[in-house]
């Protein structure tokens, strides 16, 4: 390092250079944007804040809580959606991940359905099994560092700091063949009759031939046969709120699918998922307005924007994942990059939350949902 030298003490004037780049003058705020704010708790001194409160007052904060906050805003502005002519609501679509079912966000998924605040859903096939299976027995915490062949050896199945006990799904496997068996003596038998008869939860129109299952069709049977109240498929049955899932033989529910094909040999349950795809791509071509609302990501995320494709978007959005983009997954990709597909309207209002979902989405539904007073769709 050079020494400091005499002419450089004596130097008044500091360089341009550095006080061009220290000292930068900045462009005029553009109008109408806010200044970052916090919450101040010194204003409910008096009394508790609430959920809403809370999450009013993370709209400014920056980050992660001003997405919270636009999330608020816009699933508020699906609910008070009115057609000017017809009166119609939003169609709002939700998606969710098994993982969440396993977890003790169910509760919350299933005020939503219970309350007919959601049109439809899309999940995965441990979003159906973990919700009947929880009736049957019940869900451990556990820990994220418990070991894995040690849980083998006692039979308990690890889900991130949760476990199920494999005799959960032994107790299943007890409960469900015997509907497969019902379920496969309705369809063979319809083979005899004409017209066929469709199960009672499908909207595809009767036609000549057998009975035809669909994933949501199934759903809807197992929802009525769980009659539990804890349950999101026991009130998607009784509400009318379909559960649509491609991807049904992914999971336990698969297994036994697949146990039962030699139970029943040589006739087997077929499940169509065309006239699905048909039902839900349906329901978004007739929405007046569209509304997404997904926990996660990957099937569940596309199945539902790709339905909303076929009416040239969805006008509002709201994405709550961990999942970043650089990879290039469906998982990660910003609400903008759906609206590049025509999966989300140009000018349509989306949010991605970059959060964990059972930390922000019980906070979201609070401010919404679950506010005083509101009503679900069908009220």
């Amino acid at each position: 390092m050079a020494p400091t030298t005499a002419d450089s003490q004596t130097n008044t004037q500091a360089p341009t250079l550095s006080t061009d780049a220290v000292l930068k003058p900045s462009a005029p705020v553009p109008t109408g944007v806010h200044e970052v704010s916090g919450i101040e708790f010194n204003d409910y001194a008096d009394r508790d804040i609430t959920v809403a409160d809370l999450v009013f007052n993370m709209t400014n904060m920056g980050f992660q809580a001003s997405a919270v906050a636009d999330a608020v805003r816009i699933i508020n502005d699906m609910r008070s959606f009115r057609d000017a002519e017809t009166g119609a609501r939003t169609t709002l679509f939700l998606g969710y991940t098994s993982n969440l079912v396993s977890s003790g966000l169910r509760s919350t998924i299933r005020y939503l359905v219970e309350h007919s605040h959601v049109s439809a859903i899309v999940t995965t096939a441990g979003g159906i099994e973990e919700d009947l299976i929880k009736c049957l027995a019940p869900t451990y915490l556990s820990s994220f560092s418990a070991d894995g062949a040690d849980l083998r050896e006692k039979g308990m199945n690890r889900i991130g700091n949760l476990v199920v006990p494999n005799s959960n799904y032994c107790a299943f496997e007890d409960w469900v063949i015997p509907i497969l068996d019902a379920m496969l003596l309705e369809q063979e038998t319809s083979k005899k009759k004409k017209p066929a008869q469709t199960p009672s939860s499908s909207s595809s129109s009767e036609e000549e031939g057998p009975l035809v299952w669909t994933p949501s069709a199934v759903i809807s049977r197992l929802g009525a046969e769980i009659a539990d109240e804890s349950s999101i498929l026991y009130w998607a049955h009784r509400n009318g709120i379909p559960v649509f899932c491609p991807a049904l033989t992914d999971g336990s529910l698969g297994d036994m699918l697949y146990f039962h094909s030699f139970r029943s040999a040589p006739a087997v349950l077929d499940i169509s998922i065309t006239r699905d795809i048909r039902r839900l791509n349906d329901l978004a071509i007739r929405a007046a307005r569209a509304g997404i609302v997904v926990l996660g990501g990957g099937l569940v995320k596309h199945h539902i924007a790709n339905a909303c494709l076929m009416r040239n978007g969805a006008e509002s959005a709201v994405f709550v994942n961990t999942a970043q983009e650089f990879d290039g997954s469906d998982a990660g990709a910003r609400p903008d990059e759906a609206v590049s597909w025509g999966k989300i309207k140009v000018g349509g209002d989306s949010v991605k939350v970059y959060a964990e979902a059972t930390v922000v989405f019980p906070l979201i539904v609070a401010a919404t949902f679950a506010k005083a007073g509101q009503k679900g769709g069908g009220d």
